[in-house]
């Protein structure tokens, strides 16, 4: 255990050693030490004035049959696919068919929101309620059904639902908004989306290898198309990944809700730096166009939407660069971004398949290919969970101890541990959103809280969450220990308060 802990160590320290090499030599050092960390499994590209700079595949497309990522591979694009719709929707105000003004009625007259415009719909300022909430008493009902676009209108006109705030008044970022867009383009273009998205925004970007491909293929188990298949871990602690479709609740959910807008295509990263220099450049919208998709839009108060986002793009509010625009994707097991900074005209896409955090991966890799050290750390908590189960108890808060000062290559977080706890322990509590068996280790689960207790003393939430597991356990003296520490924290802890009063009855 301790030659692993310093090999890692060593690896990660050498990545301080940056002086002197190029941008390309320093991204190399940034993603191999970044993949060595399992923070990293897919296709980086950047690029800087249209031209690549730095291009590496790390991992496999496939855990299962280790094949590789490379280059030309396609990845599901997820949500980035917002901002080629929002294109598309663009594009049609270029043409003159549509304003981003007009009310979502003038074009589809039997949507139930009349208040709501396209503009509400590009920048996630509607205030719609999720797709969920209208369809999944439906899907309930008929649960061999599968919701399309042609099933949307009717649904939410059927199962209609109070806006969740008046349109602009807030911002919430979230899909239905481009399942409208994309019933939008077809009714005004009077075609279907993917033939007016190939039209006006692939095949004049070049994009040959970007393809329309919904999400209930991307998930489907016995499907032909080779791309880079998304995988997850089961647990935080897991040391194998599982490819997304052979999870049972995953594949049902997307074969049910077959929903397009907001997902649906995969594509290369060096198609998306097409993309992106087409954009940028006034080759797919005009330049009046382009800057307004490049500016955050107004809520009905004067101020910034939260998000900050524009017309299919969120716009950054760290300056140190300039003005930097981007779109991250996530999907069940993968997650992507495509970042433009628009002054330095550098471009950065990410594509993993592991589902890590490729957003905050980007804009730590612009500062490394603009000169600011950034050092990929390992997480505690992770190590902490996977010794604890090899290595017990004893040996986990070792490791834990021996490593925590070195805050250069490790970092410790109070919610992670926290979570991993939740998942030892499973429950209504447990980070478990694709329902994969709960293994329930009690013993374990009781010991990460208790770290958590001893590494964030002022914590009220890391008691509560002790607390929790000794009931589960049976340990009721200690829990009313925990929650009486909890709510000492935090008088607030309202929730403390009825599970204490219940213990001491």
């Amino acid at each position: 255990m301790r030659l692993f802990q310093c090999i890692v160590a060593l690896s990660l320290t050498a990545f301080g050693n940056l002086f002197g090499q190029t941008s390309e030599e320093r991204l190399k050092t940034y993603f191999s030490a970044l993949h060595e960390n399992q923070g990293f499994n897919g296709n980086v590209l950047v690029a800087e004035n249209g031209k690549i700079v730095f291009e590496q595949s790390y991992g496999y497309a496939d855990f299962a049959t280790k094949n590789k990522n490379y280059s030309a591979i396609q990845f599901p694009i997820a949500s980035i696919s917002k901002t080629i719709v929002a294109s598309a929707v663009l594009k049609l105000v270029e043409l003159g068919k549509i304003k981003v003004a007009d009310p979502v009625t003038n074009h589809l007259p039997k949507f139930p929101y009349p208040e709501i415009t396209i503009r509400h719909l590009l920048s996630h300022t509607s205030g719609l309620p999720p797709y969920n909430a209208y369809f999944d008493s439906l899907w309930k009902a008929n649960p061999n059904k599968v919701f399309t676009n042609a099933d949307f209108l009717p649904g939410v006109v059927s199962n209609r639902k109070a806006l969740l705030y008046q349109p602009g008044e807030r911002g919430n970022y979230d899909n239905i908004n481009y399942i409208v867009l994309a019933l939008l383009i077809e009714k005004v273009a009077s075609v279907s989306f993917p033939e007016f998205v190939n039209k006006y925004i692939l095949i004049p970007a070049g994009m040959n290898h970007t393809s329309f491909f919904p999400l209930k293929a991307q998930y489907e188990q016995n499907q032909n198309h080779q791309f880079a298949f998304p995988h997850l871990f089961p647990h935080m602690y897991s040391d194998s990944l599982v490819k997304a479709n052979t999870v049972p609740y995953i594949r049902s959910y997307w074969g049910a809700y077959n929903f397009n807008g907001f997902g649906d295509f995969i594509s290369t990263t060096h198609d998306l730096l097409k993309f992106s220099e087409e954009y940028a450049n006034g080759g797919l919208l005009n330049n009046a166009i382009m800057n307004e998709a490049f500016t955050p839009v107004k809520l009905n108060n004067g101020n910034n939407n939260p998000g900050n986002f524009g017309f299919g793009w969120e716009i950054d509010k760290d300056s140190l660069f300039g003005k930097v625009v981007y779109h991250s994707g996530a999907a069940t097991g993968f997650s992507a971004v495509l970042l433009r900074n628009l002054p330095r005209k550098q471009t950065i896409i990410l594509f993993d398949n592991t589902h890590s955090n490729a957003s905050q991966v980007a804009k730590n890799a612009l500062k490394v290919l603009n000169g600011i050290r950034v050092d990929p750390k390992k997480s505690l908590a992770k190590m902490y969970a996977k010794t604890l189960l090899s290595n017990g108890p004893i040996g986990a808060r070792t490791t834990l101890f021996e490593l925590k000062n070195d805050t250069t290559n490790y970092y410790i977080s109070e919610d992670e541990m926290n979570l991993i706890g939740y998942d030892f322990l499973g429950g209504v509590n447990n980070p478990n959103p694709f329902r994969f068996p709960e293994e329930h280790l009690y013993k374990e689960a009781v010991e990460t809280f208790k770290l958590n207790a001893e590494l964030f003393p002022n914590s009220w939430n890391v008691f509560d969450s002790y607390g929790e597991a000794l009931v589960v356990i049976g340990e009721k003296a200690k829990a009313i220990e925990m929650y009486k520490k909890s709510i000492l924290l935090n008088p607030n802890n309202e929730a403390g308060k009825k599970i204490l009063a219940e213990l001491l009855k």
